[in-house]
């Protein structure tokens, strides 16, 4: 009798951890606006420089590394200038105190003494301006945690739901002009379900948001 019930539990437990780890996934939707044609040769470059208000909305630098990754892999992958190291060859341009806190301040940036010539030695097509953040937007459950002479464990369910909502400006350095924007939200909830011991079921919308940014621009660089 006493295997039954252990098996009963058992396959409880696992039933609930299986709704959950379906329901601890992360769902993305993408829009595309674009004003000219783009095309990207095998030897150009491109980079992504995140916003940097050195507050609250600053874009994570976690965000445009892990979009760079992506873009450098896979079938047709993108040669991605990396934006510390340009962030240093156009010194002092992007100094906190001076640096573009907007697409649109890009547009004075291109305009500089020295500027157009630093970009043609590098073979830079494109800079991709990334703004957006990720924010906790709802949460709540209980969780509980005891210990004591003979163990501990955990009991008890809580959840939070994230939003990651971002958008990529894309300037053409050739021309100077905007290309386009391309702008994609990730929603996600993930959960602790605490059974003797808390399981994290996360769902990563940061991540998510990340990967469809970079696979729809990569198709708006170099088409289907």
């Amino acid at each position: 009798m006493r295997e039954k019930v252990s098996n009963f539990s058992f396959y409880r437990v696992f039933s609930l951890l299986s709704v959950f780890i379906l329901a601890g996934c992360a769902s993305s939707r993408v829009e595309e606006y674009r004003s000219i044609e783009t095309g990207l040769a095998f030897e150009e470059a491109m980079v992504l420089l995140g916003r940097a208000t050195y507050s609250d909305n600053e874009t994570e630098e976690s965000f445009t590394d892990c979009m760079a990754d992506s873009l450098s892999k896979g079938e047709r992958p993108i040669r991605v200038f990396s934006q510390t190291k340009f962030k240093d060859d156009f010194y002092p341009w992007f100094e906190p105190r001076v640096e573009p806190t907007s697409a649109e301040d890009l547009r004075e940036l291109f305009v500089q003494p020295g500027v157009r010539e630093r970009i043609t030695e590098r073979n830079i097509r494109y800079i991709v301006w990334i703004e957006g953040d990720t924010v906790r937007i709802d949460d709540g459950g209980t969780m509980s945690c005891t210990i004591g002479p003979w163990g501990g464990g955990c009991l008890g369910f809580s959840y939070w739901e994230e939003d990651a909502s971002y958008k990529a400006t894309i300037w053409d350095l050739e021309r100077m002009i905007s290309a386009g924007q391309i702008s994609t939200d990730s929603k996600g909830t993930s959960y602790i379900a605490g059974v003797i011991i808390p399981i994290p079921i996360l769902a990563r919308p940061g991540n998510a948001a990340c990967n469809a940014l970079a696979t729809q621009l990569k198709q708006f660089l170099l088409g289907s």
